[in-house]
């Protein structure tokens, strides 16, 4: 397994928010989103291989952005799924208008007290350009970065890349609820 490692853009602060700043790291073809490991929102680093086998929806989300509603639709998606085998992983960014100015503790109570999010929430990152971070620059390989906020990867139990869905297919959209069924079925 590579070892990814992350730290924290000292000089990169927007609000009082930290942004995770990436190393460069050459990818290797047989690198799979297992590989990486990220901190959670307010919590320790976590491998991605704690979703090893399941089907993961990986989010870049923001509270101030047209789609923010999005997330009770994410949310729906994972409780009605999660025993299936699907997990929704969140990634707050500002990359976008600076949709994503607060804090972690403002993110995290945001989430919860406006739609009850109870999937994984991750720190802050970087989802393009020279300073993605690396699970960023895996997720766009041969899909393409995100080009605005609550951009959707799908991976396989495989850990690879299934299928990427704009900001504008929804949680409940029957494009995306069959890419899910298919990669449940693998």
């Amino acid at each position: 397994m590579i070892k990814m490692m992350s730290v924290l853009g000292l000089g990169l602060l927007l609000g009082s928010a930290p942004v995770v700043q990436a190393e460069r790291i050459s990818m290797k073809e047989s690198e799979t989103l297992y590989d990486f490991s990220l901190r959670r929102l307010g919590g320790a680093e976590e491998s991605l291989a704690l979703y090893r086998g399941k089907v993961v929806l990986v989010v870049n989300v923001a509270s101030r952005c047209g789609f923010t509603k999005q997330y009770a639709g994410l949310q729906k998606l994972y409780t009605e799924r999660q025993g299936e085998g699907l997990v929704i992983l969140g990634f707050p960014s500002n990359d976008f208008g600076g949709q994503e100015p607060g804090t972690e503790e403002e993110i995290a109570s945001f989430c919860s007290k406006n739609y009850g999010v109870s999937f994984p929430m991750f720190e802050k990152v970087v989802t393009q350009g020279d300073k993605a971070s690396p699970l960023y620059v895996f997720l766009a390989r041969g899909w393409g970065e995100p080009k605005w906020n609550f951009h959707k990867y799908l991976v396989g139990k495989d850990g690879r890349v299934r299928a990427a869905f704009p900001s504008k297919v929804a949680p409940d959209s029957a494009e995306l609820a069959g890419a899910i069924a298919a990669a449940l079925k693998e």
